[in-house]
């Protein structure tokens, strides 16, 4: 089978995976937001950023130096799972102790319990995540999608149940430590016959790996401090409540992102790693990823943009029209990061994990001082600006990394972005042309909103952009 039939086979089970496990998440959030208050999403939120902390240091950037070196020396990989494994118990050991510092910075006593079972994640996840790392090399997406189906679904079912028994903010912490256990579970069962652990512990083994993470390590904390100083500032300075606010309007307006780009980028990173000598070829399929993603993503963020105080009403209950400004300002914060997201694919292909460093050290200098200027006058809206210029500024730096990693490309993607762009414009004028001379609530006025902007945007992608014929061609090869 060729990199490109792989590279097919993989995005359709990706694809079949991502689109059950969207369905159920959806429907978990939309449960959840009638059962819990903004103030438990606020909690369940600081628990997340001290998590999402402590994660940096997990693999160590282990799984993309996998994939790059193609790495298939069991000695190499038993040491890599050791220190994975003793990572994760420093690490549970780090987040348990600070809860009292955690808990006091945030003036929030139910953070303690909260923290305490989130740090059991480092006790399940690190047995697995090597398995992971392998099948993925391996390009075995269909197992990939089947245990990411598994845990989503079964997860999902626990968290609502738990939170209809009144567990609050906990059924969101229990229901995704039961996730990841699941995951962790069918992992390595998947991924026993690549790799079964020796009794090899040798750090001088590795230290390509250590080198190559190191980078890696370094552009993970920088991120995730530009990446949720907004988060940080709110909930320490504002509260758990408005915090609550911005994290719902801010996953929903991500939504699309978080799942559609990662079936790209997960099918693509290895699949480039072995065409990683041909910049010609990079580029190609760099130009490819950018304009699919700006395909898929565009409409779902031009429509959540002109539909929102249609669909949270409908989707989120009573008492968040709070998020529907917020979502405004997100969508275009999604459209940034979507852009954003190839490089991170094209840097470790090329073997320069340090260039997302430094982009991080840039735009985490221009990103705090406008958090935190715009938060003190302008509060919640004044955040949400400032991580919207800042996603820009990103975005610009981003584009020059990609100049200097491949060469000129900018004309290709504008003449690639110009056809989505108007397509999108028209979908938002005809929407809205609705909402005004019809009206926008109500759940039938949602559904013929979604209806006229979904037809018109793909009547405009058929008679300009893609012919019956192509699609018919597309849908074989995924049936193949």
């Amino acid at each position: 089978m060729s990199n490109k039939d792989k590279a097919m086979n993989g995005g359709k089970w990706i694809t079949i995976a991502t689109v059950i496990s969207t369905v159920f998440q959806f429907g978990q959030v939309a449960v959840l937001a009638r059962l819990l208050v903004p103030a438990d999403f606020g909690i369940v939120s600081i628990s997340n950023l001290v998590i999402g902390f402590f994660t940096i240091f997990s693999s160590l950037g282990f799984s993309n130096s996998i994939i790059y070196k193609q790495e298939s020396d069991r000695r190499v990989l038993s040491t890599l799972y050791y220190l994975n494994l003793i990572v994760g118990v420093i690490i549970f050991v780090a987040v348990y102790l600070s809860t009292p510092l955690i808990v006091s910075f945030y003036k929030e006593p139910k953070l303690a319990e909260v923290v305490h079972l989130s740090s059991y994640y480092f006790l399940i996840v690190y047995f697995g995540q090597l398995y992971l790392f392998l099948l993925q090399k391996e390009l075995k997406f269909r197992a990939v999608a089947i245990i990411d189906i598994l845990g989503t679904v079964i997860g999902s079912i626990a968290t609502v149940t738990l939170a209809y028994n009144g567990y609050h903010e906990l059924s969101l912490i229990i229901g995704s430590l039961i996730n990841q256990t699941i995951k962790t579970v069918f992992q390595v069962i998947f991924g026993l016959p690549y790799f079964s652990p020796t009794l090899a512990f040798d750090m001088r083994n590795i230290g390509e790996h250590l080198r190559f993470g190191l980078f890696n390590l370094g552009d993970g904390l920088l991120g995730f401090i530009q990446s949720n100083a907004d988060n940080i500032f709110i909930g320490g300075m504002l509260g758990v409540k408005l915090l609550g606010y911005y994290t719902i309007a801010y996953q929903l307006s991500i939504f699309p992102i978080t799942k559609l780009n990662p079936i790209i980028l997960q099918v693509a990173y290895p699949i480039l790693a072995k065409m990683k000598e041909s910049t010609v070829e990079l580029k190609k399929s760099y130009l490819k990823i950018l304009d699919f993603v700006s395909y898929c993503n565009m409409p779902l963020l031009a429509g959540l943009f002109i539909t929102a105080e249609s669909v949270v009403p409908l989707f989120y209950g009573p008492g968040w029209d709070k998020t529907i400004e917020l979502i405004r300002i997100f969508v275009f914060v999604g459209w940034f990061t979507c852009l954003s997201h190839p490089l991170f694919t094209l840097a470790f292909t090329k073997g320069k994990p340090n260039l997302l460093f430094y982009l991080n050290v840039v735009t985490l200098i221009v990103k705090l001082p406008l958090v935190y200027f715009l938060g003190t006058y302008f509060g919640v809206m004044g955040i949400a600006t400032a991580f919207l210029l800042a996603t820009l500024f990103n975005l610009i730096a981003n584009f020059g990394v990609v100049h200097y990693l491949i060469g000129d490309f900018f004309g290709a993607f504008l003449r690639n972005i110009a056809w989505p762009t108007v397509f999108c414009l028209v979908m938002v004028l005809v929407v809205y042309a609705y909402k005004q001379f019809v009206g926008y609530e109500g759940i039938l006025n949602t559904i013929v909103q979604v209806g006229l902007g979904g037809l018109t945007y793909g009547l405009l992608t058929l008679n300009y952009k893609l012919s019956f014929a192509e699609l018919k061609t597309y849908r074989q090869s995924l049936l193949s």
